[in-house]
């Protein structure tokens, strides 16, 4: 049986690639976590932008509202989305919900909800 002689340096071949894919997770989870800010953001966005566009279009269209809304948002998003109007004489109350859905394992869903108001134009 031969021997392999172990030279001084040899002996830490090997160590950072352990050290990486130990450390790998880490840097998944980071990441993860980033791509869900931003996606939380952007759905945060366009729920915004669904109340106010539902507001504006419902002060001047009664009943047209709810549908301008849903079309001022991406679809995939609006497929779920849920719009809420409010009438009164001198206002018009659009409230818009979408969930969040997450991208980081063990992290539950959740909903945002974003109110816009416009003076009611046709007040019968």
């Amino acid at each position: 049986m031969k021997r392999i002689r172990i030279r001084k340096g040899d002996r830490d071949r090997g160590q950072v690639a352990l050290e990486y894919i130990g450390f790998l997770p880490f840097l998944l989870l980071v990441a993860l976590g980033g791509i869900q800010l931003g996606w939380a953001a952007y759905v945060t966005q366009q729920a915004e932008t669904a109340a106010r566009t539902a507001a504006r279009v419902e002060a001047r269209n009664p009943d047209e509202g709810v549908a301008a809304g849903l079309a001022a948002i991406r679809p995939s998003l609006a497929a779920g989305a849920d719009i809420g109007r409010v009438v009164t004489r001198d206002a018009i109350t659009m409230r818009v919900s979408i969930t969040i859905e997450s991208v980081v394992p063990g992290v539950g869903d959740r909903t945002v909800t974003r109110t816009a108001v416009m003076p009611n134009d046709d007040p019968r």
